[in-house]
């Protein structure tokens, strides 16, 4: 009877074991089953806001990897391709860009409504080619996208639950090094997808947030990004920009940030600055992929501050290089707007050109009506106009054209008359002046009494080269 319940002790305690490796071999089974199907979703997209002409549409080429932008209308839609390099999985990133122009706001309802605004990340946009409407072009477009958020048809358990997950991701942000190497299946990483988990099952962080931490909530994520970076260092050239104008700008927008729970940064499309960094972090806030980059601030046209883990404590060590200014300064009283100087102040007054057609009717009036008799040339210039005019032709005295023996008893008398260039202005008394002016009056006489003895009719040609001294 003993040996038995030995054999049977046995077989239980052998049951156990293949129970417990099966068991064991289930429960590997299934967290590999649960890491494969953890798919990344295909409904999350960002909406980019922002003033024209603050590289909105370059910025979303450069994350797609295209080179050549082209520009759209009103309401653009792109999309960005996204790896997963642990699960070896993909999807697309819809990209919403709306115009520039405050007359589309009207189109926000096309890409934030009900049903994306917990799937959107907003990227607000601003340049350093116009840096002294920076902090206002933010507060614009914030308070754009705070109206809109108002009108959508959200429960107030939606929005609550909306705010508490910025203010849980705020504070939840850990530097990079600070935890475990993050892996798909690191229990220590902290993403956007295992928040919403830790949201769903009540887990919540009862600590305040620090001063002047999301004081407007809106309930989504939000970058702010300051394109064209290079153009700072025009900025020093051009407009005499030193490191405290930059510092007291920065301090400005991280305040910005701040107020609005979001991360920072400055790009450089041109320059290839941070753009990379920006796609990763996009992932990692949307789809929970790794992000190792620390918080960047010794370069100042390279910033890059996560939500997170900026402070007003931070902020304030910019305060240390400000002499000329206080923080609190009236931002454009000392970032000022140049003044466009008109580089034709001093031009002559454009005159404005007349009409064509109305030239052309003036004169047809003023010839209808009598124009007035030319103004009399010199003889020594009517003398060349005519010769050049004449020169080597034969001159047809034909009807219609009366008068014309008057004009050629003039240029006779021309040659009659002139004086050639003797240094004291007297007549030249040369044999061959002379013979050219007895010439000459020889013609004229017979002009003369040709045109008192002709009868009516066309003259017979006159070959002004009969005579080789005129």
């Amino acid at each position: 009877m003993e040996t038995n319940g030995q054999a049977n002790g046995l077989k239980s305690k052998k049951k156990e074991k293949e129970d417990a490796k099966d068991n064991l071999w289930s429960a590997i089974l299934e967290e590999v089953q649960n890491q494969g199907n953890t798919k990344l979703p295909s409904n999350k997209n960002v909406l980019v806001l922002g003033d024209n002409e603050t590289g909105k549409t370059t910025l979303i080429a450069k994350l797609q990897g295209v080179e050549d932008p082209k520009k759209g209308s009103a309401l653009e839609y792109a999309y960005i391709d996204v790896r997963d390099e642990y699960r070896d999985d993909q999807t697309r990133l819809s990209v919403w860009v709306l115009d520039g122009d405050p007359g589309h706001t009207n189109l926000l309802k096309f890409a934030l409504s009900e049903e994306t605004f917990p799937h959107t990340l907003v990227i607000l946009t601003v340049a350093m080619t116009t840096p002294w409407g920076i902090l206002d072009q933010l507060q614009s477009w914030a308070s754009v996208l705070g109206d809109h958020i108002d009108k959508l048809d959200l429960t107030p358990e939606q929005r609550l639950q909306s705010k508490k997950q910025q203010v849980q991701k705020w504070q939840r942000y850990t530097e990079p090094g600070d935890e475990l190497e993050p892996t798909a299946s690191s229990p220590m990483k902290r993403s956007s997808r295992n928040l919403s988990d830790d949201l769903e099952n009540g887990d919540d962080d009862d600590c305040p947030l620090p001063e002047a931490v999301l004081t407007t909530n809106l309930g989504l994520d939000i970058v702010v990004v300051a394109t064209k970076t290079d153009y700072m260092s025009t900025l020093e050239k051009e407009h005499d920009y030193r490191d405290e104008n930059f510092d007291f700008m920065q301090q400005w927008i991280r305040r910005f940030c701040l107020q609005y729970g979001a991360a920072l940064f400055y790009t450089s499309a041109k320059e290839d600055k941070n753009c990379d960094l920006l796609y990763k972090y996009l992932t990692h806030r949307i789809y929970g992929l790794p992000f190792r980059t620390p918080a960047l601030i010794v370069e100042k046209d390279a910033v890059l501050i996560p939500a997170g883990w900026d402070s007003m404590k931070k902020i304030s060590i910019l305060y240390e290089n400000m002499q000329s200014c206080k923080p609190d300064d009236y931002y454009r009283d000392v970032i000022v707007q140049p003044v466009v100087r008109k580089s034709g102040a001093n031009r002559e007054a454009e005159v404005q050109a007349e009409d064509e057609q109305a030239f052309l009717q003036r004169q047809l009036a003023a010839l209808q009506a009598g124009a007035p008799a030319p103004r009399a040339d010199s003889p020594l210039r009517a003398t060349q106009r005519a010769t050049s005019q004449l020169d080597g032709t034969k001159i047809s005295m034909g009807p219609g054209t009366p008068g014309n023996e008057g004009v050629l008893a003039n240029f006779f008398n021309s040659l009659l008359y002139k004086k050639t260039g003797s240094p004291a202005g007297r007549p030249d008394a040369s044999p061959a002046a002379a013979a050219a002016r007895s010439d000459a009056a020889a013609e004229l006489d017979r002009l003369t009494r040709t045109a008192k003895t002709r009868p009516a009719g066309p003259p017979p040609p006159i070959d002004l080269n009969s005579s080789s001294e005129c």
